[in-house]
C-alpha cells in the first residue's frame, strides 16, 4: 500500500454502499483543504484559532477530534491528510512543536496560528489525567479506507503484513497496537465497526503518532473481511493459546494477516474458522498469556524477524 508516511495518500476505490456518502464527504473536505489559500483558512477558523479563551471559562467547543501530546500533535500537523482547525499551546508546548511547524511549512501545508493558553485551560478541555504536554489540536477525522481500498493498494505487494483485531475495545490497546504496527512495518490495522473504540485523543495518544502513518480500517463483519483478504492473496493466522504450533514455525513471508482477539474472550468461533491457521506464542510460567497489545508487538516482531 503506497501511503508513504501518511494515510490516505494512495488511490482509493469504492466504499461499502451504506457509508459511501459519509466517507466521500470526509475525503472531499480533506482535498479542499489542500487547495485553500491562507486567506480562506483564516476565514474558516476566524473566532476560533486566534481567540484566547477567557480566564476561568471553557475554550470553544471542538469542531472535530481533540488530539493531544507532542507526538500525536506533531504527526497530525505534518500530515497532508489532516485538516487542522486550531492549535492551543502553552509557551513550552509551542516551542517543542517548532520542528513540526518547520516541516509543515516545507510541505506547503496551510495551518492556523497557535492560540496561547495555560495548562489549566487545556486540562479543562481533556479527560482527567490526560498527558497533553502543553499542546492540543482540533482536527477533522482522517479520510477512511475500506477493505477494498486496502486490497487494491496492496495488490502488487509480495510480502506484507496487516493486523486484524476481533472486538478489541480498549483504546489504549488499539493505540499501542497501531504504534507496534508502525514500528514493525505493518501496513494497516483492521477493527470491527462495533465493539471497537472510536478514534479519540486517548487512542491517538497511545498510538504516539502512528495513527497518522498506519490506516485504521473499520469493517462491519470481520469474518467477511478476512475472506475478502484471502481472495486477494492474504494468508490469515489467528493467535490463540489453543494453537498447535508456535508462530515461528509458520511461513509468514508472503501476504499475512495476524488476527488477534480480545482479552478474556479471545477470537470468536466464526473468526477462528475463517483463519487459515491458528498459532500461539511460546509463553509459559505462572502467567501464560500476554496483554493483547504486548502479544501483537511480539507477533509483529516475529514476522519482521522471519522476513530478514
Amino acid at each position: 500500500m503506497t501511503r508513504s508516511r501518511h494515510p490516505g495518500s494512495g488511490p482509493a476505490s469504492s466504499r461499502s454502499s451504506d457509508r459511501n456518502s459519509d466517507r466521500n464527504a470526509e475525503r472531499s473536505g480533506a482535498k479542499a483543504q489542500h487547495g485553500s489559500s491562507p486567506r480562506q483558512d483564516q476565514a474558516d477558523d476566524s473566532g476560533r484559532a486566534g481567540r484566547r479563551p477567557a480566564k476561568g471559562g471553557r475554550p470553544p467547543a471542538a469542531r472535530g477530534v481533540l488530539l493531544y501530546g507532542l507526538h500525536p500533535v506533531a504527526a497530525a500537523w505534518t500530515n497532508p491528510e489532516r485538516r487542522i482547525h486550531r492549535l492551543l499551546a502553552t509557551d513550552s508546548g509551542r516551542a517543542a512543536l517548532e520542528p513540526a511547524f518547520a516541516a509543515a511549512r516545507a510541505l506547503g501545508l496551510q495551518r492556523p496560528e497557535a492560540s496561547p493558553v495555560d495548562r489549566m485551560e487545556l486540562e479543562r478541555m481533556l479527560p482527567p489525567g490526560a498527558v497533553h504536554q502543553g499542546v492540543v489540536v482540533d482536527a477533522s477525522p482522517l479520510p477512511e479506507l475500506g477493505i477494498e481500498d486496502l486490497c487494491n493498494e496492496l495488490e502488487s505487494e509480495k510480502s506484507v503484513v496487516i493486523v486484524a483485531l476481533d472486538q478489541v475495545t480498549d483504546p489504549h490497546n488499539v493505540g499501542a497496537i497501531l504504534r507496534s504496527a508502525a514500528a514493525f512495518g505493518a501496513r494497516a490495522v483492521v477493527v470491527t465497526e462495533r465493539h471497537a473504540p472510536e478514534t479519540t485523543g486517548v487512542l491517538a495518544k497511545s498510538a504516539s503518532g502512528a495513527l497518522e502513518a498506519v490506516p485504521l480500517i473499520r469493517v462491519t463483519n470481520l469474518a467477511r473481511a478476512l475472506t475478502d483478504l484471502q481472495q486477494n492473496g492474504f494468508w490469515s493466522v489467528g493467535l490463540a493459546e489453543s494453537g498447535q504450533s508456535t508462530l515461528a514455525k509458520l511461513d509468514l513471508t508472503g501476504k499475512t494477516v495476524l488476527v488477534m482477539g480480545a482479552e478474556g474472550s479471545g477470537l470468536r468461533r466464526l473468526t477462528m474458522e475463517r483463519c487459515d491457521a491458528i498459532a500461539r506464542l511460546p509463553t509459559g510460567g505462572p502467567v501464560g498469556s500476554l496483554n493483547v497489545s504486548n502479544a501483537a508487538a511480539v507477533a509483529l516482531y516475529e514476522v519482521a524477524r522471519l522476513r530478514e
